[in-house]
């Protein structure tokens, strides 16, 4: 502190012990918001207003002059926690700042919305448990009227896992769009156990949808088994399920399932955070899933994601332990 301030600060001090003014206690709170601003320690105030008594009162009792000691002492303490805490407090927006930034990149990673394509109703919900996620899903044009759909869920949360999304998405982008779901697996597991932590695995379903054929096509690693919702018998199928999950060991081989869709049947894909939804105290569970879905499936494929997962949020009491993710694919009835 300059002799300056510590001049202005005994003639503060005289003054106010002589006249005890208002005026004088005001300038007194300005003069500790500009040593606030300039980050002096509590030690160095209480110091210079020590000097300042000892000046006014020359004659001060010994003790009284001792106990300031005392309390600079106690101040270099307070001092030093105050800085850390600021330390803290400066870090901890850096931090909120990444975090903003990763959650930004991943809404950029993710499709704006459904794509549009005839003889085909498609709607997607992905709600993050937390400000960043670990789902991602995707749509991509195989051209001749067939479409594939990717929903994978990222086993870590955090910036590890934003990265890992972009990793994912850049791959799937320079992939041949003429594969099929298993040999996507392949490539993409071959990036993922060469580049990502080994502590990370990546949940995945990939599939292909015929448009012409009403065929979908797909193969899965590890991933949460979806269904299929029959309309003319009004029954759930679960989709056969395989495959180890991505970055384990790169030399796997992912198997094919296909399966045909009559008008009005429908493919549910979903994360593994829809299932486990804690309903009061207990997971969700993949039956009173199947209702919950059947309860929904009268709207067209947006509304009915959308149904469902307002309907689970509302059971789970608007907590949320886990990413959700659901990706439904309906094959539209036939219009007299």
């Amino acid at each position: 502190m300059n002799d300056e301030m510590i001049e202005r600060y005994q003639q503060l001090l005289i003054s106010y012990l002589l006249d005890r003014q208002e005026d004088q206690l005001y300038e007194a709170q300005q003069m500790s918001k500009w040593m606030i601003e300039q980050k002096i320690p509590p030690e160095e105030i209480v110091s210079m207003h020590a000097e300042a008594v000892k000046e006014y009162l020359p004659h001060l009792p010994e003790d009284v002059q001792l106990s300031f000691n005392l309390l600079i002492e106690m101040m270099i303490g307070y001092g030093t926690a105050l800085r850390e805490h600021e330390n803290l407090l400066n870090r901890q927006r850096e931090l909120e700042y990444e975090i903003e930034v990763a959650v930004g990149m991943q809404q950029t990673l993710l499709p704006d919305a459904p794509p549009d394509i005839p003889d085909l109703d498609v709607g997607v919900v992905s709600v993050p448990a937390q400000q960043m996620s670990g789902d991602y899903y995707n749509f991509v044009n195989h051209g001749g009227g067939c479409i594939g759909v990717a929903l994978s869920d990222i086993i870590g949360k955090g910036i590890p896992a934003a990265l890992c999304m972009s990793m994912i998405k850049y791959a799937m982008d320079q992939m041949d769009n003429t594969s099929g779901p298993s040999e996507i697996l392949r490539r993409l597991n071959i990036v993922v156990e060469r580049n990502v932590d080994p502590s990370m695995f990546i949940t995945m379903v990939y599939g292909v949808y015929d448009t012409n054929r009403h065929h979908f096509q797909y193969a899965t690693a590890g991933h949460e088994p979806g269904l299929l919702y029959r309309d003319r018998e009004d029954v759930f199928e679960d989709l056969n399920t395989g495959g180890l999950v991505l970055g384990v060991t790169e030399g796997v081989a992912y198997e094919e399932y296909g399966l045909d869709l009559a008008p009005g049947d429908t493919v549910i894909l979903f994360s593994d955070g829809v299932t486990e939804a804690r309903i009061d105290g207990h997971f969700l569970g993949r039956e009173p899933l199947k209702e919950l879905i059947r309860s929904s499936l009268h709207l067209p494929a947006q509304q009915a994601v959308e149904a469902i997962h307002q309907n689970l949020y509302e059971r789970a009491h608007y907590r949320l332990k886990d990413d959700q993710t659901i990706l439904l694919l309906r094959r539209p009835k036939v219009v007299d």
